[in-house]
């Protein structure tokens, strides 16, 4: 157990199991109180989960501790990540929480934190936080009986993030004419994402729009593109979109079902931005993961790629630095800081539509501006996560696959942040050779990092 509850995108694992377990929740809604509790008016949070049987409990735990803090709490419901971020700064809440294990299955759930202008908390605040909560005799800075918190049912929430999206979509145009696949993941999705696309006048063919609490990324949604790529084939759709369990991540098939990634989605949205001198900086922000033919299209261009650490808020934290306005993940989550604080699958559906709507071109031809190199992403369980750099015979494997690449290819090594996994990419222009070195460092960890 390490003292650290956070990792790249908030506290999360298996339920009933630490730290993701009602009297974890219960402290760390006391702490999160505590600590953005500030003056002597009413603090207002904002909660929000996805379709998991266990956002029940945790619901019901992190309420408990808020209130107790001395928070306001209003609850939302099933609603996408995005949207938590969205009414946290619309109803200028002092916090923002999302119950949501994302792509994980149902047996897993997680907490996430925005604070009050939507952008999630900087790792020295999750720090504070989960300190208070793994303190052995915590010190409780309770309010007074009658400041004690309320809780409250957000009920007109849908409607509100409803408006938001249809907001970021040019008023003067529509989706008449369009068939979309529109896959759920039966997530947070299921009602809104629907709505959006049928009242901008969209035909929509819907999938895993029927969520139970216990089938949430069941074989669906945007880990199985190829469900919705083989629904856009039969049904003779113009794309097929496929969103998370939070809806916070996006991946699409376009009309002939060909499945294309974030990467690919960047490339599209950021040369529509270049047309319309509307990418600021020429730079585009993405993580270490991200194809090299990102790179090499950025360059072309005249722009460039700016690559962060895994995690889309450190594409954020880097697009707020460097006043961008474009980024993303090669896993789906896409930023349009123009729009949005935050990866949101539908608002980037919304706005990948406008381009093929505008553009009046099929997206099999928009999707051509980019063609990934091979990569190669393998996992590798590990003992200890020892810093590569300081073992030195994964040093010697790894420069040696670098020379013999020559500089038309990467890898890549990183330790998850919640599995005791090792991950090994590379990328290269041989899908063969690729491979090959990809074992061939798979092995080398197997044998130096027990």
């Amino acid at each position: 157990m390490t003292k650290r509850l956070f990792g790249t995108d908030g506290l999360r694992g298996q339920v009933n199991i630490f730290p993701m377990t009602p009297d974890i929740a219960l402290k760390l809604g006391q702490a999160a109180g505590q600590y953005f509790r500030n003056g002597f008016k009413r603090h207002k949070v904002v909660i929000g989960k996805d379709t998991r049987l266990s956002g029940y409990v945790f619901e019901t735990a992190l309420t408990s501790g808020l209130c107790a803090a001395g928070m306001d709490v209003y609850l939302v419901g099933p609603m996408p990540t995005p949207a938590i971020a969205f009414l946290t700064r619309s109803m200028r809440a002092d916090l923002g929480v999302v119950i949501s294990a994302s792509h994980n299955p149902f047996a897993d759930n997680g907490i996430k934190f925005f604070d009050r202008e939507g952008f999630k908390l900087a790792d020295e605040v999750e720090d504070e936080i989960s300190a208070l909560v793994l303190a052995e005799n915590p010190v409780w800075d309770y309010p007074e009986p009658e400041k004690v918190g309320r809780a409250h049912r957000l009920r007109d929430a849908y409607g509100r993030y409803i408006v938001y999206l249809k907001n970021s979509f040019p008023q003067h145009r529509t989706l008449d004419g369009l068939k979309i696949v529109l896959d759920c993941a039966h997530g947070a999705a299921y009602a809104v994402a629907p709505t959006v696309l049928e009242e901008l006048g969209a035909e929509v063919i819907t999938i895993g729009v029927k969520p139970n609490g216990l089938n949430i990324n069941d074989k669906c949604g945007s880990l199985y593109p190829q469900v919705v790529s083989n629904v856009v084939v039969d049904e003779g759709a113009d794309i097929g979109l496929a969103l998370d369990g939070d809806a916070d991540r996006l991946i699409v098939v376009d009309e002939k079902g060909q499945v294309l990634d974030g990467d690919q989605i960047m490339a599209m949205c950021a040369q529509d931005l270049m047309d319309r001198g509307e990418l600021a900086h020429n730079t585009l922000v993405s993580t270490v993961m991200s194809n090299m033919a990102l790179e090499l299209f950025m360059s072309k261009r005249g722009g460039k790629l700016l690559r962060t650490p895994v995690g889309d808020r450190y594409v954020v934290e880097a697009m707020r630095r460097e006043n961008c306005v474009l980024g993303g993940e090669q896993s789906g989550h896409l930023i349009f800081m123009k729009h949005s604080t935050t990866g949101d699958g539908l608002l980037a559906a919304l706005q990948l539509l406008r381009v093929m709507c505008e553009k009046q071109r099929p997206l099999s031809e928009l999707s051509g501006l980019l063609t990934p190199f091979p990569q190669v992403l393998k996992n590798v369980h590990v003992e200890r996560k020892i810093p590569f750099a300081d073992v030195p015979v994964v040093q010697d494997a790894v420069k040696a696959v670098e020379d013999a690449l020559s500089g038309k290819g990467r890898v890549l090594l990183r330790y998850s942040g919640t599995e005791s996994v090792a991950r090994v990419m590379v990328e290269g222009q041989d899908e063969a050779i690729v491979n090959q070195y990809a074992d061939e460092l798979c092995e080398v960890l197997r044998k130096h990092l027990r």
